[in-house]
Parts: C-alpha cells; structure tokens; sequence
C-alpha cells in the first residue's frame, strides 16, 4: 500500500482592499503556482476574506474567495497584508482568528500596515516589529508595548515576522522561503522573479526621495561595480578613487552623496554579503570564509557580521545551510563577490540591514 503524501504547508493570506492586489500577489508568486515549475508542491495558499464571498478591487476587479476566518485559523502560516484603514481597530472576528492560529502554533506574519492587525490582536506586546516608515510612529504610540523599530525591511521574532512597506512583503516572503526550503530554493525563484534574494540596506534609504546622480558621479558607480569584481584584493580609498578617476577628498565626498555612507562601511557590508552564499552553500570553515571575502582575520569578520546581520556565521549558517551544500572548500578558491577595504573604522555606525536571527527580547 502506498503511503500518502505528506501535507503541504498551508499558507492563508487575508485579501483586504488596499493589500490584496500588490501584496496576496507576491504571496502568490512565492507560495502559490504563479511559477508552477519551481512551486515543487512545497505549499498549499488560501485566499481568505473576513466575510466568504467578494471583494471590490480597485479597478473594478473583484476577488471571490469560498475561504473564511475558519480557513485563516486553521492554516500553518498566516499572512495579513495592508490594512485597508489602519485608524480602525481589527475587527473582533479577525482577533479571535489571529489569537487562535497563534495559540495553535501558527507562524503569524504582516506585511505593511498589516502590523497594525497583529498588534490590535496583542500578538506584537513585548516583541520588536516593523511596519512602513510612514506609520512606525503612530503604530508605537497606538502600542506602547510593541518595540517598533522603523529601520529593517522585515523583523523575524520567531513565530511572529513583520514587514516594512509593500515592497519589502517580497524581501520577507523569499526569507520565509529560505527559513523553509534552503538558499537554492529562495535564491532560483529570486532569479525567476528578476529580483534580488537579499536585499541591502533598511527603509531609511527610502524616506527621502533619492536625486539622480550627476553625471560626474558616474565614476563611483564604476568603482562600486569594480570593487565587487575584485574580492580578493586589498582595497583602499586611494584605489577606488583612481578608479573612479578622482581625487580621495572629491570621491569621499561624491560616494557620500550617491550613497549616504562612506566607501569603508559600504565595502564591509558587501564582504559580509559575500559571505552568505558560502555559509549556505559549502563546508567551508568560518575562518576559510572570512579569507574568501577578504577579511584580515575571522575576528574582524565575526565582528561585522554580527553587527551587520545581529547574528554569528555559526547560528546563520544553522539556519540557512542549504540541502545541497558542496561537500569541498576547494570552491572558495575563486569568490564571485565582494569587496576587500582591510579593518573598518571602529566608528561603523549601525547599518540597518534585515534581521535573519530572533533578537533578544528587552
């Protein structure tokens, strides 16, 4: 007799007017059959809505849906997406769902304003969360008990996670997907998706309308993309700024302009970055590692990467390490990516870079 097929993991998202367009699609295209060739059956999505039946769309679409709250309960991950009126309370039916798929187990997640419903449910009191930067303060002020933090694209507490604004529901989306399926998993339906499986950097590079550059600054774009592509040398000021043919003065001030930091912190950012896809992907030692990304010594690079990702290479390579991981370091010898600028400066201040580890609570 032939044994049955194991359960997909349910995912159920709450369609709602604002999130569901934009917000249930990305879900779609991460756990549903948007790609139905990388979907590998590894998820079963639900569409849900407060009240079964339909929802008016902008555009004169409309979402029908048989599932319910009762669905939204029941599943393994539960999603809710933009508020369509976060001034309001959520409604005592959807409290009683997201309480309940909590209490069971549940991993609860919100994108956007969806914060706003997870903390009305009390499911964010004592934790660190975030929502999009517009409305970090009122989320803080309405939840005294939340720790709203503005910064990161997505916050990971466990059985909790929580997005910034729309776009970053994709950042965390992929993350679920490699927190449940590996690297290759997240990092080929990213390539398919033409979007990048981590994304630098935290929502505070899109507060301020960013100008375009200058021309004249073309050249730090070019010494940024050169920079990647040499890994293993010994970077410093003096040679980027020849190759973005300017003085180290000049290209100082440009890089801080195009980029709101300095070339030393940006270049750190990048080793640690580097690092990842050999932490999930090889055997090789934190020590061989840190060498294939340029870092001086394993002291420094534990150092950055646990300022920079509020982790270890140890714990994150736990979480991450793909099925598929090379059973040879002999794959280091050539790194792809990654920049060398030896020791940052002591003064590295707190770049805000997306979570992959439960913080400490406060």
């Amino acid at each position: 007799m032939t044994d049955p097929a194991p359960r997909r993991h349910r995912v159920a998202v709450l369609a709602t007017a604002t999130g569901a367009t934009f917000e249930a699609g990305v879900v779609h295209a991460v756990f549903g059959s948007y790609l139905p060739d990388l979907s590998e059956d590894r998820y079963e999505l639900l569409v849900c809505l407060e009240r079964p039946g339909g929802l008016a769309l902008p555009g004169g679409m409309t979402l029908t849906t048989p599932h319910g709250l009762d669905t939204l309960a029941g599943a393994d991950t539960v999603i809710v997406p933009s508020s369509p009126d976060d001034a309001l309370d959520p409604s005592p039916e959807l409290v009683e769902a997201l309480r309940f798929a909590h209490h069971r187990g549940a991993r609860t997640v919100s994108t956007c304003t969806g914060a706003f419903a997870l903390a009305g449910a009390g499911l964010l009191d004592g934790r660190r969360a975030t929502t999009h930067w517009r409305h970090a303060d009122r989320l803080q002020a309405r939840y005294p008990r939340v720790d709203v933090d503005p910064n990161p694209l997505y916050v990971d507490e466990g059985d909790v996670l929580t997005s910034a604004g729309c776009a970053a529901s994709l950042d965390l989306c992929l993350y679920l997907l490699r927190k449940d399926h590996g690297a290759e998993a997240a990092n080929t339906l990213a390539r398919r998706l033409v979007t990048q499986p981590h994304r630098d950097g935290g929502q505070a590079q899109y507060i301020e309308t960013p100008l375009a550059a200058p021309p004249e600054d073309s050249g730090v774009a070019d010494s940024m993309n050169w920079a990647v592509e040499h890994l293993a040398e010994p970077l410093t000021v003096a040679a980027l700024a020849r190759v973005a043919r300017m003085s180290e003065r000049s290209y100082l001030r440009h890089f801080a302009r195009c980029t709101g930091t300095t070339p030393i912190r940006w270049l750190v950012s990048r080793r640690v970055r580097a690092s990842l896809p050999l932490l999930e992907t090889t055997t090789a030692s934190v020590e061989q590692v840190a060498a294939a990304v340029g870092f001086e010594s394993v002291v420094t690079y534990r150092h950055h990467f646990q300022h920079l990702m509020r982790t270890s290479p140890s714990a994150y390579r736990r979480v991450f390490r793909s099925g598929t991981a090379r059973e040879s370091a002999g794959a280091l010898a050539q790194p792809a990516v990654g920049p060398v600028l030896g020791d940052a400066d002591d003064g590295l201040h707190r770049q805000q870079h997306d979570p992959r580890q439960r913080r400490g609570r406060r």
